[in-house]
């Protein structure tokens, strides 16, 4: 045989092999942050305009009966564990009650382990030390914010693989930017790009551009309690959204651009229903409800070289099914061997004609629990009623449906003992200032910066929180010795650590002398020089929301260097001499580990 001949043939042997060993799909997935159903020109919004979210749901797979949680960091739980979230531990929104156990598996470890680059681009929401932190959980890298409330949507200090820079421009497109470079350089391997937006989340906060669509909108479709409805809250969300719609096509234009798009899946959802009263299609209830519109979200999922354009699955379905059914579409295998709650919907999304079995669906927050059939919900009230001849749960049928009620009652009743019974019977938490029993970690080598965040500590005598809100909140009103702010610690490596602060102190206030102190190590600085920013006035477009802090510029002020025992105990920071009237506002102290 001549040379060129056997080259011929071997060429076309490689190109046999390449041809039977598709590459892995590569997987985008966008999360909204406190969207309701009804926020779609998709669900049949006719005064917001979402063409690129649609465009998922019309090439490809609209799951149309799919359910969250009502607050947001459980459904981050449930998506990334395939799990019920107090199974993992999450249960609060802020002071370390959001923090996802330690022996949780994601999807992330899982598409990680199976050679995929992976990366997260905005709010993360289960965690934010080492180890709970988005990058010991299966992220090569992460960019955002990892609490649940962020005050600056403007050039906003964000953390970047551990560390905090300011941002210029808007935090939802700054974030976006981030995303694409990185599938950008990824574009020659499998690749997991997690988008969790922090939108529409409050403060409500829209680029001018998108408010100035919006601020004279009529509003035509209304709030299910229309009397309650504020018109230019239900304004400013749906500028949001059209905000991120912009963002979604920018990345699905990148990977058309890529030639990336056919093998890609896509998927778009939100974490719970609408944080303002406004059209969710007459479903009674919003974020932090258990009823239809606060746990029910839009679900779209597109990957042209497998899953059928324009197809609905009616079928009930969840967060919690997210984790196997990617993992079965990938082709990748799970890490991890807990049970799951959720189900592989992938016959679903084939269009297969599976036996598909009835199933339930729970949604619980703070001492309420309600259960989804496919057809039929039971409240938290106990009252029954038919989903399909009553969507909006106005007339509960208990009376007639008896033998139902009773067992649907029952399988809450066991679903409560289950979830709750291993948690110190502690149920979830509502967003309060209750701290989390679980120590913070600190002290890890392969990620030596550890920040304690006003949020997650405790304010003791007189000091307290700039806001209702911890997750975004400063601490304030420290004006005497017998003032402390404390974080409950477990130093994993014993050493020497570097402290700072990020702090401001009126002019005339400067030079406390103040002392942090773990067992017997100690460290005593001095809060100067004086740092007295004003309130930001470039963020909102609509006046904060009573509860939540408005923001200023911190300064970083490095105290100095303390040595740090091996073990559990609190970490206390007091002033031990004050010249002025206040020592300071803290909003956050950061050790790191040097040696």
């Amino acid at each position: 045989m001549k040379p060129r001949t056997i080259l011929f043939t071997f060429a076309l042997l490689a190109s046999a092999w390449a041809g039977e060993s598709k590459p892995q799909p590569n997987v985008v997935i966008f999360l909204a942050d406190d969207a309701g159903w009804g926020d779609y020109s998709h669900s049949g919004n006719t005064q917001v305009a979402t063409p690129h979210i649609d465009s998922i749901a019309k090439e490809g797979v609209s799951l149309d009966r799919f359910y969250v949680c009502p607050v947001c960091a459980p459904t981050r739980a449930e998506f990334l564990t395939g799990r019920y979230h107090p199974r993992g531990g999450v249960k609060g929104v802020s002071t370390g009650l959001e923090r996802l156990n330690l022996d949780e598996k994601t999807l992330a470890d899982a598409l990680k382990a199976a050679g995929y680059a992976t990366g997260a681009f905005g709010k993360w929401h289960n965690g934010s030390q080492w180890p709970y932190h988005p990058m010991a959980r299966g992220f090569d890298t992460y960019f955002g914010h990892t609490s649940g409330h962020w005050g600056e949507y403007f050039d906003a200090p964000l953390e970047q693989d551990g560390k905090m820079i300011r941002t210029k421009g808007y935090i939802v497109d700054v974030c976006t930017d981030q995303a694409l470079k990185f599938i950008d350089e990824n574009k020659q391997k499998p690749f997991f790009c997690y988008v969790p937006f922090t939108t529409p989340h409050s403060p409500w906060a829209a680029p001018e551009k998108d408010w100035a669509r919006m601020k004279n909108l009529p509003i035509t479709q209304r709030a299910t309690e229309s009397n309650k409805e504020v018109a230019d809250e239900t304004r400013c969300a749906l500028a949001m959204i059209e905000n991120q719609d912009m963002n979604v096509g920018r990345v699905l234009t990148k990977l058309k651009e890529l030639g990336l798009e056919k093998n890609t899946i896509v998927l778009y959802f939100s974490d719970n229903g609408p944080n303002s009263l406004r059209w969710k299609g007459g479903m009674k209830g919003k974020k932090g409800s258990t009823d239809e519109g606060g746990v029910r979200s839009v679900c779209f999922l597109r990957w042209p070289e497998k899953l059928p354009a324009g197809h609905t699955v009616t079928q009930i379905a969840g967060a919690i099914d997210l984790l196997p059914t990617l993992t079965s579409l990938t082709g990748v295998k799970r890490v991890g061997d807990k049970p799951l709650d959720g189900r592989d919907l992938t016959p679903l999304l084939l269009k297969e004609s599976p036996d598909w079995p009835e199933r339930m669906i729970f949604s619980t927050w703070g001492p309420n629990v309600s259960v989804r059939t496919q057809r039929h919900r039971l409240d938290n009230n106990g009252k029954l009623f038919d989903m399909i001849a009553d969507p909006g749960q106005t007339t509960p049928i208990n009376d007639k449906a008896p033998a139902i009620a009773a067992q649907l009652k029952g399988a809450v009743d066991n679903w409560r003992k289950e979830m709750f019974a291993k948690n110190d019977g502690l149920k979830n938490k509502n967003m309060g200032n209750e701290i989390d029993p679980r120590p913070i970690p600190v002290g890890y080598r392969e990620f030596p910066i550890t920040m304690l965040p006003a949020r997650d500590g405790e304010p003791r005598g007189k000091v307290k929180r700039s806001s209702g809100a911890p997750n975004c909140s400063y601490f304030v009103n420290w004006k005497s010795t017998d003032d402390s702010l404390v974080w409950l610690l477990e130093v994993k490596t014993a050493g020497r650590y570097t402290v700072s602060i990020d702090y401001t102190c009126p002019i005339a206030d400067a030079g406390s002398s103040v002392e942090l102190r773990l067992k017997e190590a100690h460290l005593i600085g001095t809060v100067t020089p004086g740092w007295d920013p004003p309130l930001y006035t470039n963020q909102d477009t609509l006046r904060r929301p009573d509860g939540e802090s408005q923001m200023k510029e911190f300064r970083t002020l490095t105290l100095g260097e303390i040595e740090l025992p091996a073990g559990e105990a609190p970490l206390t920071l007091r002033a031990i001499k004050i010249p002025g009237k206040s020592v300071m506002d803290l909003r956050r102290l950061t050790l790191t580990l040097m040696d």
